[in-house]
C-alpha cells in the first residue's frame, strides 16, 4: 500500500500555512488564491513499484507556445508540479523547485509545471519573477493534465507528482515540497546519481 513519507512532514504543513501570506504586490502578479483555492496538507506519499498504476499520459501547450507530449519523456524521472500565479505556497516553493531542477540538470530528470488557472502572459510573468527555467503547460482551458492525474487528487495547489522512468506515479506531495524532500522523491523514483567529481590533481613537484 502507499506509504506516507514522514520526513519533514510537520515542517511542510507549517510552511504551507505560512505560504498563504507569501503573495506580495508590486510584481504585476495576482495576490490572492481565489475562492476555489484548496490548500495541501503537507502529506507526502510514496507508491511501491508493484502498486504503481498505468503510465500518465497527456499533451499540452507550454507558456511559450510549444507542444509537450508527456510520453516523449519515457525513460526519465518526471516532476509534475501544479501551480498558479496567485497561489502563495506556489511562490514559497518556487525557489526550491528551481534549485532541484538545476541540481539534477544533465541527469535523467525532467520538470514540467502545470498551470491550472492563468493566461500565458501572467504565467510567463511568474516564471520570470522566480527565475523558473523548466517548462509549464497551460491547463486551464483543456484540463487534459488534471484529467489525466485525477486518480491522484491533484486539486490541492501546489501538488507535486514524481513519475518513474515508465511514466507511473511514484510519489505525491500535497502542498509545499522543499528541496531535500523533492530530491529524496527523485532518487527513490530512479533518478541517476550525481556524477562523481574528478579527483584533484596532485601539485607538481618542484625540480631538485
Amino acid at each position: 500500500m502507499p506509504r506516507p513519507l514522514a520526513r519533514r512532514a510537520l515542517a511542510l504543513v507549517a510552511l504551507s500555512t505560512l505560504g498563504l501570506a507569501a503573495c506580495s504586490g508590486g510584481d504585476g502578479l495576482p495576490e490572492s488564491q481565489g475562492s476555489n483555492y484548496i490548500e495541501g496538507d503537507g502529506t507526502v506519499v510514496q507508491f511501491p513499484p508493484a502498486e504503481r498504476r498505468e503510465p500518465v499520459e497527456f499533451t499540452g501547450t507550454t507558456v511559450d507556445g510549444d507542444t509537450v507530449d508527456l510520453a516523449d519523456h519515457r525513460g526519465k524521472v518526471v516532476v509534475l508540479n501544479t501551480w498558479f500565479a496567485g497561489c502563495g505556497p506556489c511562490r514559497s516553493e518556487a525557489p526550491d523547485l528551481q534549485a532541484v531542477w538545476e541540481e539534477y540538470s544533465g541527469r535523467n530528470v525532467q520538470f514540467l509545471g502545470i498551470n491550472t488557472y492563468d493566461s500565458a502572459d501572467i504565467a510567463a510573468s511568474f516564471q520570470r519573477r522566480f527565475g523558473l527555467t523548466y517548462p509549464s503547460v497551460l491547463d486551464k482551458d483543456s484540463g487534459a493534465a488534471m484529467l489525466a492525474l485525477r486518480t491522484y487528487s491533484p486539486q490541492a495547489t501546489p501538488t507535486t507528482l514524481v513519475l518513474d522512468t515508465e511514466g507511473r506515479v511514484a510519489a505525491r506531495a500535497s502542498g509545499i515540497v522543499d528541496d531535500s524532500t523533492l530530491s529524496g522523491m527523485l532518487d527513490d523514483a530512479g533518478a541517476d546519481p550525481a556524477p562523481a567529481e574528478a579527483p584533484a590533481e596532485a601539485p607538481a613537484e618542484a625540480p631538485a
